[in-house]
């Protein structure tokens, strides 16, 4: 699980690096960015609860990655913290390990503010990244190493620095009211999403429900969204991955609860690639409902 949505600013030095990585990384990469930058949030959360979270990633069969999630999910604020690492064949390759964590506080289910910070490494290279927003405005943010000055690239101007999420902040749906939360409208909604490095939409659309099994953790339904990616500025229009990305229409991610909130958050997600089907899937997802705080005159808050 290591983040970056297009992956198109990752790109190792050497030849076999390169032709390996776009194989591979590029659209690997971008599916489980999918999956973790999935949703903004929508009304407000009724309670507390915690989620602790283990995934293993695949591509064509082949165990590639592994990591863990930790989402802390609350009224008023949310934290979210990311590990992952490059397995088997693409680790004798790469090497490759990352980690992302978001803060972010909210009211009345909307995001105020939010830091986000991510770093990749692997033996050729170190990528990292940390925005700052404010309202769903890029308050700040720095990016290393800086973007190429790439002539093709289509450039990010201010107005894509407006009403976007950043990709860890954007992995909640916070589904409002007293109905059930597994249910069709959880997809009904497209996302702006900035990384730092590129400006990107994903729309999503009800596909069915199914039901899950946890090695450890939760059984039960899940619905499953169709996810449609459209880049707007920050890439570069010839670049494969990006073309091949923005054609797929067989990217899904599916939704389960975190126990005690009307949260959901993806429990697998899985795209088409060149040389086979990237998946990205729970092997433990164990959630547990926290006590809501009492409020300074003794009365729960809701």
């Amino acid at each position: 699980m290591i983040d970056g949505p297009s992956a198109d600013h990752l790109r190792p030095p050497a030849r076999k690096d390169r032709a390996l990585h776009q194989i591979t990384y590029r659209p690997l990469l971008a599916s489980c960015v999918l999956a973790f930058a999935a949703f903004g949030p929508v009304g407000a959360a009724s309670a507390e609860g915690r989620l602790e979270a283990r995934y293993s990633a695949t591509l064509a069969g082949i165990p590639i990655g592994s990591g863990s999630w930790t989402i802390e999910a609350a009224e008023t604020q949310y934290t979210s913290t990311v590990n992952g690492s490059t397995s088997g064949l693409l680790r004798a390759f790469t090497g490759g390990q990352g980690n992302a964590t978001a803060r972010s506080t909210l009211n009345g289910g909307r995001v105020v503010s939010s830091i986000y910070a991510a770093t990749i490494t692997t033996r050729k290279y170190t990528d990292s990244i940390r925005i700052t927003t404010n309202n769903g405005n890029v308050k700040d943010f720095k990016i290393d190493p800086p973007q190429d000055a790439n002539p093709e690239r289509v450039p990010i101007t201010e107005a894509h620095q407006h009403n976007v999420l950043d990709p860890m902040t954007a992995t909640l749906v916070r589904i409002s009211g007293n109905g059930d939360i597994l249910s069709p409208e959880a997809c009904a909604r497209t996302i702006a999403v900035f990384d730092g490095r590129l400006r990107y939409d994903v729309k999503f659309a009800f596909k069915r429900m199914d039901n899950v099994k946890a090695k450890k953790g939760y059984a039960g339904p899940v619905v499953v969204c169709a996810a449609y990616f459209s880049p707007v500025a920050g890439f570069i229009p010839s670049r494969t991955a990006i073309k091949y990305l923005s054609k797929q229409r067989e990217m899904e991610v599916w939704l389960a609860p975190i126990a005690g909130t009307r949260v959901l958050v993806p429990y697998r997600a899985q795209s088409p690639t060149p040389i086979g089907q990237a998946v990205l899937e729970a092997s433990e997802f164990i959630s547990v409902a926290l006590p809501i705080p009492a409020s300074a005159n003794g009365v729960k808050t809701q």
